[in-house]
């Protein structure tokens, strides 16, 4: 999701596109918040891995 919203930022920065450049901002915020969550190990949207 991460990689996603970073390509899309530079996708929208170099085509002049501002939605994508929004989409970019917003996949790449949620994305980290979904990894630091998933690495201070609480389960996200339910999962639950045991490694």
């Amino acid at each position: 999701m991460i990689i996603l919203g970073i390509i899309l930022l530079v996708i929208g920065f170099i085509a002049g596109i501002s939605i994508l450049w929004t989409i970019g901002i917003v996949l790449v915020a949620v994305g980290a918040i979904l990894w630091v969550l998933g690495a201070m190990g609480h389960a996200v949207a339910g999962r639950r891995h045991y490694w």
